[in-house]
Formats: structure tokens, sequence, C-alpha cells
């Protein structure tokens, strides 16, 4: 297959690319059992200015067929934590010991430089793979916080126009006991224009503290994202608290809740009343299939794991909850690889979760529905009048692309192809003594 070359005029039409029904909402064509129909796409001063059936026209790109997905969404990530695996590896791959580990290094490493870097490091490569729009947590623990919100909002106007960066505070819920302090921090999230978020743990007094989030939201105009029942544990049932609390409080902003692993092992009455109570509330469900694979049902005792670490997903999406899922952790002591690929994270959702047979409209999940998560018009799609967004694969199928990295994609942003220049490990080297 011969090489594809983008023109730098941002003028040009692309024939015969395999575009997706559920990414291409405005595009009428008869689609085949895998959800794909070859369009040609003309791109004018960097936007989509026509999505319609294939007819080979003269001056055109002949894709012959690859695949043109729009650019990605990433709507759960750690930025501030990655790549910090070098210089405190998680001592025995469980959930404690990535929490010790972390604690122990942002104590001692996480310098508003450290931070910077590391965040910088981690957008140049979710930018060379073709990711568009990232939503970070950012550890927010005393004093951290007034270190790493700043840098945050430097690096958002250093990336402006390339990655749309949200950042969502991460704390144990138990940290919001602290009622000034926690008032403190979430109008610092506002000014920063931020999403309130924290640790739904199974403390005694979750629903008084789930409570007073949902009114400090409410007070600041602040949308939530939680962390929730990242355990095996049956009894932790974060998520079902977290949809009572957006119930009661008849809270209209926008809820992210990710993880949720010990509803896959819950009775099917428990199940299925959470999920009433989810659907309800307007929430939607983020799953870290790779991250959870990794840390959940690890065991030292010389036996398998049991289970692959995902939440309910295809029963969620069967209710009309919107369902994503997203990269997690990168290289840090909660996951020791990734790369903010979301082909890879997509690759593998398919494989752990079953997102085939039929395929569906899950390519959703990293592009449209975080989109909306986040609250980002004009992303996540293909659409006429949208940003010519999107990356050209070399696989014309969903088996031909989910078997191979495609680390020769093009990914084209306004209109243009990128340079698409991953950054090399040995650049934090310094960073990495110990």
């Amino acid at each position: 297959m011969t090489s594809i070359q983008i023109p730098t005029s941002g003028n040009y039409t692309l024939v015969n690319a395999r575009v997706h029904s559920s990414l291409t909402p405005d595009f009428a064509a008869s689609f085949d059992a895998d959800g794909f129909a070859l369009a040609d796409i003309s791109v004018t001063g960097g936007k989509i200015a026509i999505i319609n059936a294939t007819e080979l026209a003269a001056d055109a790109i002949d894709l012959k067929g690859r695949i043109v997905l729009p650019c990605f969404v990433d709507c759960h990530t750690h930025i501030d934590k990655g790549h910090i695996w070098p210089r405190t590896p998680n001592p025995d791959g469980s959930f404690p010991g990535a929490l010790v580990a972390t604690g122990n290094d942002r104590a001692a490493r996480w310098t508003a430089e450290d931070v910077a870097r590391r965040m910088d490091f981690s957008l140049r490569a979710a930018y060379a793979h073709g990711t568009k729009a990232l939503r970070t947590h950012i550890d927010s623990v005393p004093p951290q916080e007034e270190i790493s919100w700043p840098v945050f909002e430097e690096m958002r106007e250093r990336w402006k126009g390339r990655i749309e960066l949200q950042g969502a505070c991460l704390l144990g819920i138990d940290g919001v006991r602290d009622a000034a302090w926690f008032e403190r921090l979430a109008k610092q999230v506002a000014a920063a224009k931020g999403v309130l978020g924290a640790v739904a743990y199974m403390v005694p007094d979750l629903d008084e503290l789930l409570d007073r989030m949902f009114r400090t939201a409410i007070d600041l105009g602040l949308d939530l994202d939680f962390h929730a029942d990242e355990t095996a544990d049956i009894s932790a049932v974060g998520l079902k608290k977290i949809a009572e609390a957006a119930l009661r409080h008849r809270f209209t902003g926008k809820i992210l809740v990710g993880h949720c692993c010990s509803l896959a092992r819950q009775p099917d009455a428990e199940v299925l009343d959470t999920l009433d109570k989810v659907a309800r509330a307007g929430i939607a469900a983020v799953s870290l299939p790779m991250c959870n694979l990794y840390l959940q049902d690890r065991r030292h005792d010389g036996t398998t794991p049991r289970w692959r670490g995902v939440t309910l997903l295809h029963e969620m999406k069967a209710r009309g909850i919107p369902v994503s899922v997203a990269s997690d952790n990168t290289r840090d002591p909660f996951y020791a690889y990734g790369d903010l690929d979301m082909l890879e994270v997509y690759r593998m959702a398919t494989r752990i979760l079953h997102f085939d047979h039929p395929v569906s409209d899950w390519p959703k999940s990293v592009a449209a529905t975080p989109a909306e998560v986040m609250r980002l018009d004009g992303v996540g799609g293909l659409s006429v009048g949208d940003a010519a967004d999107f990356i050209v694969f070399k696989g014309r199928s969903w088996t031909e692309l989910l078997s191979r990295p495609e680390s020769d994609r093009i990914v084209v942003r306004n209109g243009k192809a990128i340079a698409r220049e991953l950054p090399d490990y040995a650049e934090l080297d310094d960073l990495m003594v110990t």
C-alpha cells in the first residue's frame, strides 16, 4: 500500500475513506455489518467541507479503503503522576502498594518543575498518537494543590489549540471533612475552570461528604468526576451512593464516575438497583481496562487472577448510560505501562470487554461520548463544518486496525498532517535519579 501525503495547503479531498456510522452522524450511507462505509471527505481551509458517497475525483487522494477516525478524547488520565515508575515503582503490583509508592514520591519529588516536565512529556505522547482532548486528575492533597494547579493552568495555555486540557481535583473523600479547606480547594478548582472530584471510599460518613461535594458543585457551577469502587470488595457501593446523592440534590451538571470494578462482582439485584439509579441520575461511566486489568485480582500466592477488573459497560449502555474507556495511569505505580495511546486503549477494551460481534457504536467510547461528557462541541466525530481533525490508519477493517500498533498512522489537525514525534524517555532521566 503506497504512502499517503496530506497537502500542506489544508485543501484536498480524500476518496475511498472508510468511515464508521457512529462517528459520522451526518453521513447517510449503506454501512456494512461492522458499521463501515466508503466516503469522500473534502477539506477546505482546515475544515471538513463535504462528506459524501465516494466518486473518484480528479486530484484526489485515494485512501483505498483505509479507516479514518476522528481524533481521540481521553477523559480519565493522571498526567501529574505519569512516568515516575523508574524512580518509584510499585513494590508488589497491588493497589495499596500503588497508593503508598505514589504518596511517598509526591511528598519527596513533586516540585512545580518536576510535575510540569512530566505533564508536558505525557501530552506530547498523547498528541502524537492522535488525542485532541484530555482530562487529567490532579492530586490535590495539601500542599500539592498549591503546586500542581498553577502548573496545570500553565500547561493548558501552552497546549491550547493542540490538546483541549481539563483538570479534575483528586483526593480521598475523607479530605472533604475539613470544610474550610475543601471550600478553598473548590474555589481554586473553579478559578482554574476545572472539575470537582474525589475518590468515593466507603467511609462511614460517605453520604454526608457526598452531600457537601454536591452542594459545593451546585454553588460554584462545577461538574463532578469521581473514582469509585476500584476494588473486588462486593460491599463497595460508591457508585450507588453517588447516584443517590445526585438524585437527592437534583443535580443537573455532568457527572463522570470511573472504575466501578466491584459492580461486576455484586449480586444481580444489587447491580440492577445501582444501574437503575445511575441511569435516572444521568451519570456517565468510564472504564479503565488496562490499569484495572493490571491492579485488580492481583495475587501473591502463586495463583492466577480470575477476573478482568472492568465494570459492566454492556449493561450500562443497554440502559442508556453514557460509557467511555480511557487511558488512566501511565508508567507510574498504578500502571507500569501505557503511553496515552487511545488506539491501544480501544484495542485492549475490545478484547477485554468484547467490543465486537457486533461492533455496534462502541467506537464512540473513545471519541463522541467522552467529548459530550467533557462538554466539547465539534469534537469526537466527523461532521461538515468541524475542524478537519482526524487520523488516517492503514487498517481497512477492525481486524486489521486492531491487530497492529499502527505506529505509522497519519494524524491530521486543522487539515494538515502533524509531525508525529514521540518524546524520548531519556529526556526524563535527570528526574529519575534517586
